[in-house]
């Protein structure tokens, strides 16, 4: 399918905002890597039912999908050709914080510092603290398994997760 085509299917099955226009896909074209890949089009769910319907719109075009946080990635994470899925304009909400339990529930766009802030007054941080906290999404911070200086003590990303609600690629 052509961008034009692709962008059109994903206006039909999401609520969320999709861009093909060519600023746009240059804006999402890097990431803080050395890495260059212009994706077809960039789609901005407001839920999990538009992810899912960007998942199948991705299967049925053939089309490889990436999910994009902040774009703080060294390592080109964050860049794809295909449809590029941005969380971190809409799904960026701590559902829940327990601080008796010691975890939080969030959507992937939540930025790391805002977590933080949130924990801090009970005595709590999130484990990693990769340099980009302030602008790095949990989202990216879990793709990526992000760590930081205090990496030792407190621990890589995967280690600080307990549960993820997730969507794989097959069919089923």
């Amino acid at each position: 399918m052509d961008p034009a085509d692709i962008a059109q299917a994903l206006r039909a099955a999401m609520q969320g905002e999709v861009d093909e226009s060519s600023r746009r896909r240059a804006e999402y074209s890097s990431d803080a890597s050395n890495y260059r890949v212009v994706p077809q089009v960039v789609a901005f769910p407001r839920d999990t039912s538009d992810i899912l319907a960007v998942a199948e719109v991705s299967r049925r075009a053939g089309t490889p999908l990436t999910t994009r946080g902040a774009g703080t990635s060294i390592a080109g994470n964050a860049v794809g050709g295909g449809i590029v899925l941005d969380t971190s304009r809409h799904l960026n909400r701590i559902l829940d914080l327990d601080p008796q339990a010691r975890t939080a529930r969030v959507e992937p766009g939540v930025i790391l510092a805002s977590l933080q802030a949130a924990a801090a007054p009970h005595g709590l941080r999130f484990g990693p603290d990769p340099s980009t906290q302030s602008r790095a999404t949990l989202g990216g911070m879990i793709g990526n398994n992000a760590c930081g200086a205090h990496a030792l003590a407190y621990g890589r990303t995967a280690d600080n997760v307990i549960e993820l609600d997730v969507i794989d690629g097959s069919l089923d």
